[in-house]
């Protein structure tokens, strides 16, 4: 937990950190644990083909409805159910109409894998 935004023993509340931003595919950090971060995100439209070779990546959909797209198929995410992308899978989301997510992922993470490009977002920004 960041220590200059956090106060002890608070709930983290996703709903209100959600009315603090409306900028998409732009990911913002809530919290930590050990070397994990959890980071909340609106989505909506097509993303970039990626991998991340280091790690897998756990998607959460928080509301909406999000298609996580692989070479070889897809799965459809509705509000409530979660993913994850195992290590070295390329994979591309896509959100037809906006899509609230929590994203789990060890620090450091980039959005974008290696691809890179104008989608890829600044890391360890915190809401």
């Amino acid at each position: 937990m960041q220590a200059d935004t956090a106060k002890p023993y608070s709930a983290i509340n996703l709903a209100e950190k959600f009315e603090l931003f409306s900028e998409k595919w732009l990911p913002k950090v809530v919290a930590e644990l050990n070397d994990y971060q959890f980071k909340i995100v609106r989505i909506e439209g097509d993303f970039v083909w990626h991998d991340h070779p280091e790690t897998d990546e756990a998607f959460i959909v928080l509301d909406g409805e999000l298609r996580i797209d692989f070479r070889d198929g897809a799965v459809l995410l509705k509000a409530g159910e979660m993913f994850v992308v195992p290590k070295g899978v390329e994979h591309k989301p896509f959100a037809e109409k906006e899509v609230k997510l929590l994203l789990i992922e060890p620090r450091g993470v980039l959005n974008t894998g290696h691809a890179g490009g104008e989608r890829t977002a600044r890391n360890d920004v915190w809401i």
